[in-house]
């Protein structure tokens, strides 16, 4: 189907823009820390703190927002996208608080180091570790340490991805569900989607080639399955997974390939593809009918596998 129009709107608003990786990093983390969440809804919610925990690189900043409710609820560990190089605990304030609200789930965001700066496995530790101390402080969190999700968006579905690998491989603690919202998959190899979508749709496939540019150390590791997760040696014993993916995404390909591999492996899959819709349009929840509708989709399958 065409790009939906309130999509449509926003590309053609950016016309004319300098490509991203053209620009001083900085200037881009700006630029997109102003959007802060991209939105202003304020979801009810009965507490929103931030803890700083030792990490395996120094202080690890976690915000964890609890919904209304006395029991002991379910859990999401989430971890942001956007390149492993840009975005923020506020960036994607909005989207946890709408996870935490239609869940009905404790969300533990991790504010995990970012390219350049720290590169692979940086971020990818800091995200083992926050996961593992939620679990192991659920009891304080008001959750139950056998109903937990990993989540995330973009690099952060990658994130999600490899974590699940880490735990089932490092006898780590189970973990009961993954979700994958549109996830980079594989950093060693560009699908279809890649010059189908090359431009002209938001994130463009160079700007895509930039950022894992920044995150690996050298073009070795692209194959390296803790950064590529489709190339693990298999995929046997993972936790049930969600993958959603957008139409006119460069990375649609190699999500729905990752689905695929999993339910080639016994894991219970659900894929979807929101047709009209680009990479990031889980931002624009306020504005798009489609991004309501995968979000409810979202929560409605972690409600379902964390009951």
């Amino acid at each position: 189907m065409p790009v939906h129009p309130e999509i449509q709107s926003m590309l053609d608003a950016a016309k004319g823009a300098p490509p991203m990786q053209t620009l001083p990093i900085e200037v881009v983390r700006v630029a997109f820390e102003k959007q802060r969440a991209f939105g202003n809804r304020r979801v009810p919610l009965a507490d929103i703190t931030e803890k700083t925990i030792d990490g395996p690189g120094g202080a690890l900043k976690l915000r964890i927002y609890t919904p209304h409710g006395e029991k002991k609820f379910p859990m999401i560990v989430f971890y942001h996208g956007s390149g492993f190089v840009l975005c923020s605990l506020d960036t994607h304030d909005m989207m946890c608080r709408l996870l935490c609200d239609g869940v009905g789930a404790v969300v533990v965001s991790v504010d995990y180091r970012l390219a350049p700066e720290h590169k692979f496995p940086a971020g990818l530790e800091d995200c083992l570790a926050a996961t593992q101390w939620a679990v192991e402080n659920a009891y304080e969190l008001h959750a139950d340490r056998a109903r937990v999700a990993i989540a995330g968006d973009s690099a952060g579905g990658n994130l999600a991805a490899v974590v699940a690998i880490r735990l089932r491989d490092e006898n780590g603690p189970a973990i009961a569900a993954q979700l994958l919202i549109y996830p980079v998959i594989d950093a060693g190899a560009e699908a279809a989607s890649y010059v189908e979508n090359a431009e002209g749709y938001g994130l463009t496939a160079e700007g895509m080639r930039w950022f894992i540019g920044q995150y690996l150390r050298s073009p070795a590791d692209a194959t390296d399955p803790h950064v590529s997760p489709i190339r693990a040696a298999d995929h046997l014993g993972l936790p049930p997974a969600f993958v959603l993916t957008a139409e006119y995404d460069p990375l649609r390909d190699e999500g729905e390939q990752y689905a695929a591999k999993l339910i080639a492996a016994g894991v219970p899959t659900q894929l979807k593809r929101y047709d009209g819709m680009n990479h990031g349009f889980f931002f624009w929840y306020d504005r798009i009918d489609t991004t309501r509708t995968a979000m409810t989709d979202a929560c409605l399958w972690l409600k379902a596998r964390l009951t």
